[in-house]
């Protein structure tokens, strides 16, 4: 048996069921029923049945989806880290404790949020990607986390080290800048008002000190009080780039609020350290008025050389911001 269809002129072509038989030797065909009225996949279902297939089944019905979590970001996050290593520079063997910092880098970087939020995307039961699937954490709590800080910041000197190994030589620049960040407890002795360098101002605050390479890798972060000033910040990263690193020669770059005067003469020439910084509105006032600065060479060079008395064995290089000027002739609405 086999189910044909025949044109109809002007009309749906006929849907029959036929069979063929013999008859003294011939061949013969005869309909069994007219399957014209049959719905399509009534029509299909019968064709493959006569044909000895299974039912032709659509893959949408096939599967009933009950959960599906993210993977792409994780996986594209998760394989740059690896890439450059960073699970081995956390820790060289592997434990469950490293899982849990690469973890919660991996999550900075997804979407950041608190601890709490963090440990509820990692369990099986309220994940929200594969995160917590691929590192085999999806029974962790928040807890665990911090434990896990808690046995990172005992490497933090073994992890710094490594770093500067990586991305540090001799000769090289250095870059350092201070910060501050609100705090939410009660309890941390380093929870000072101090100056709001976040905006958020009459909170108790951290304040810390980051040095990078000069492709801005994060080489060494430092925490201190809430009420430390930029300057005193930096007699422990000079100490940390010539003893804990083993940096002989250093350009330490750094902003006009950080590298002050005292700094340059109290920390950095004894310590036989370059640095990079810039000079205050009097300092470069100053310069004007004794005419070792021009304003008016700005009117050919954007960028030029100059040196002066009060400066000896420096070098002073001048350039001219032309945004910055607009921006502050401005005048207010």
């Amino acid at each position: 048996m086999y189910v044909t269809r025949v044109p109809n002129r002007g009309s749906p072509p006929a849907v029959l069921l036929r069979e063929s038989y013999r008859e003294h030797g011939k061949v013969k065909v005869r309909t069994l029923a007219n399957l014209s009225r049959w719905p399509e996949h009534k029509v299909e279902r019968l064709q493959r049945a006569l044909k000895g297939l299974p039912p032709k089944t659509d893959l949408a019905d096939a599967f009933e989806i009950g959960r599906s979590l993210p993977h792409g970001h994780v996986a594209a996050v998760l394989g740059s880290a690896r890439h450059l290593g960073v699970e081995e520079l956390i820790a060289p063997a592997s434990s469950r404790q490293r899982d849990l910092v690469t973890a919660m880098l991996v999550a900075q970087v997804i979407e950041p949020g608190s601890k709490l939020a963090f440990a509820r995307g990692l369990r099986a039961e309220t994940a929200t990607s594969t995160l917590g699937e691929v590192l085999g954490l999806s029974g962790c709590d928040e807890d665990d986390l911090y434990e896990a800080m808690d046995w990172v910041l005992e490497r933090q000197d073994d992890i710094e080290k490594s770093l500067a190994k990586r991305h540090l030589v001799d000769g090289t620049l250095v870059l350092y800048d201070v910060s501050s960040a609100a705090f939410e407890g009660r309890h941390c002795p380093l929870g000072k008002i101090g100056h709001a360098r976040d905006g958020v101002r009459g909170r108790l605050q951290i304040v810390y000190g980051l040095l990078c390479s000069t492709a801005g890798v994060p080489i060494a972060i430092e925490v201190f009080d809430g009420n430390t000033a930029d300057p005193k910040t930096l007699t422990a990263q000079i100490t940390k780039l010539k003893e804990r690193f083993g940096l002989a020669r250093i350009c330490l770059v750094g902003d006009r609020g950080m590298l002050t005067n005292a700094r340059i003469t109290d920390e950095l020439r004894p310590a036989e350290l370059d640095w990079i910084t810039a000079l205050r509105a009097p300092q470069i006032k100053a310069l004007v008025e004794a005419e070792a600065l021009q304003l008016s060479l700005f009117d050919q060079q954007d960028l030029l050389e100059i040196s002066s008395p009060d400066f000896p064995g420096e070098r002073l290089v001048c350039c001219r911001n032309p945004a910055l000027a607009e921006q502050r002739t401005r005048k207010p609405a």
